[in-house]
């Protein structure tokens, strides 16, 4: 369990540290990623890649990392980054409903509890700005967006029972590369090719980074924290992200943010308190 929980954590922390680098490649070139998939082959065959239904693969990477990603990029465009980032802090909310809907976790006080503190702690990041929160279509994208990508998160350990975590993200992340491959081959025939005069070696070296770490490391260490804590507890370690962000901008200088910090300590209150929430039956490794 504990171990489930570090990975978790970890996770937060390459996906803060890949933000960055993400700043120099949204934009400029299409988040394509196959890494996954070689590393995948070269730890354990071509025998196991045999074993994956791709259909399913594609579906379900395709919602969250296809489909997520266009309802954020919709809601970025629409709104503005508070509002997207305090509907994000919703994730651990959508992932205990579907737990709870589907028969696999009790909504007991005790996980109640633990939500609320973790989505305190996810608005605390953000409440010196929270009057530029705003509703309207672009909050329905962003809504959009973390469902689609709690769905893929629960779905990628469910939909492949017989595979690792490293094959679950694997194929569930080549397959949405597939299908965002041939989505972004239709928009270039449509819109014409990226400007190439803005892409050079500091947004290659971005992708790589990005692309690398914060898409296939942290994805796969999520895999495996969903694949044990199921996604409702999970998810709650999502909030903590602004405190990362805050920590590896003040490692690098910036100020020390209080009302992240404060935000930090109820996500780890809220995730001590939900992780002994009782989950009902043997599906727990199915979540």
């Amino acid at each position: 369990m504990a171990a489930a929980h570090l990975a978790c954590m970890a996770s937060m922390l390459v996906w803060a540290a890949g933000l960055p680098a993400a700043d120099w490649v949204i934009g400029r070139l299409p988040p394509l990623q196959l890494t996954a998939a070689r590393l995948w082959l070269a730890i354990e065959g071509r025998a196991a890649l045999a074993r994956v239904d791709w259909r399913r693969a594609a579906l379900v990477g395709s919602v969250g990392f296809v489909g997520g990603a266009v309802c954020l990029v919709m809601a970025q465009a629409r709104t503005d980054a508070v509002t997207v980032a305090i509907i994000s802090a919703m994730i651990p909310a959508v992932g205990v409903g579907m737990e709870v809907i589907s028969g696999t976790r009790r909504a007991s006080l005790r996980l109640i509890l633990g939500l609320a503190l973790s989505l305190a702690g996810g608005i605390a990041a953000y409440a010196v700005r929270l009057a530029d929160f705003g509703l309207g279509l672009g909050a329905v994208f962003a809504f959009g967006s973390v469902l689609a990508f709690t769905w893929t998160s629960r779905e990628t350990v469910r939909a492949f029972p017989e595979l690792t975590a490293l094959g679950r993200t694997a194929a569930t992340i080549t397959g949405a590369a597939l299908v965002g491959t041939l989505a972004a081959g239709i928009e270039a025939a449509v819109t014409g090719p990226p400007d190439r005069a803005r892409l050079g070696w500091p947004q290659l070296a971005a992708l790589i980074v990005f692309g690398t770490g914060a898409i296939g490391v942290s994805q796969l260490l999520w895999i495996v924290s969903v694949g044990r804590l199921g996604i409702g507890v999970a998810s709650l370690h999502g909030n903590a992200t602004p405190f990362y962000v805050m920590l590896l901008a003040w490692a690098l200088g910036s100020a020390w943010a209080w009302p992240q910090a404060a935000g930090a300590v109820l996500v780890v209150a809220g995730v001590m308190v939900a992780t002994h929430a009782p989950r009902l039956d043997a599906r727990a490794a199915r979540p």
